[in-house]
């Protein structure tokens, strides 16, 4: 049961941001900017990024619709699992275990990344951009993630609601959504 009045039966961010959509609008381009703006990392990398860190704090919402953004962009539904269960032993490039392991620290607290997080990352090709989008990516699904659970937006149950959440994200990027 949401804590706050919102729109029946929208989920997640989707509803917050309608109740405020002063402050949604603009955090909406924001993550459209960091998920689909320009950036060395793919858009499946990036939504990868998020979607681990939503699974990291346990945010459902985000961690089933990001991944199943991940899932569309790389056209592939096992990689992005493997990744949430065990990064480490998944099939996704050093240089992205890298960043993982930084965006990890993020969302336990910024101050645990440490310059040997960083010179990892950059052994493996890891440039300024890369660590620095991978940083912000972390930090702001972090907000996102106590904003969607910290009012208790609705959360879907069933798996065809987030794939086509997914589908949809994958496609068209982060649309600001217009009330009906």
């Amino acid at each position: 049961m949401p804590h706050i009045s919102m729109p029946e039966g929208i989920p997640g961010i989707r509803a917050l941001v309608m109740v405020r959509p002063e402050t949604g609008e603009h955090l909406y381009a924001l993550v459209q900017v960091l998920l689909r703006g320009e950036s060395p990392l793919s858009e499946a990398e990036r939504e990868l990024i998020a979607a681990y860190v939503s699974n990291l704090n346990e945010c459902n919402f985000c961690t089933e619709s990001h991944s199943e953004a991940a899932k569309f962009l790389f056209n592939d539904r096992v990689v992005v699992d493997r990744v949430l269960t065990n990064y480490m032993d998944s099939p996704i490039s050093d240089k992205l275990k890298a960043l993982i392991k930084i965006a990890g620290k993020v969302q336990q607290n910024g101050k645990l990344v440490t310059p040997e997080d960083v010179a990892d990352a950059r052994k493996f090709g890891a440039n300024d951009r890369d660590i620095h989008d991978t940083v912000l990516i972390a930090a702001t699904f972090s907000l996102f993630n106590r904003y969607v659970d910290g009012l208790a937006s609705l959360t879907p149950t069933d798996p065809n609601e987030y794939i086509a959440m997914g589908k949809r994200m994958g496609e068209k990027g982060y649309v600001f959504p217009k009330k009906s």
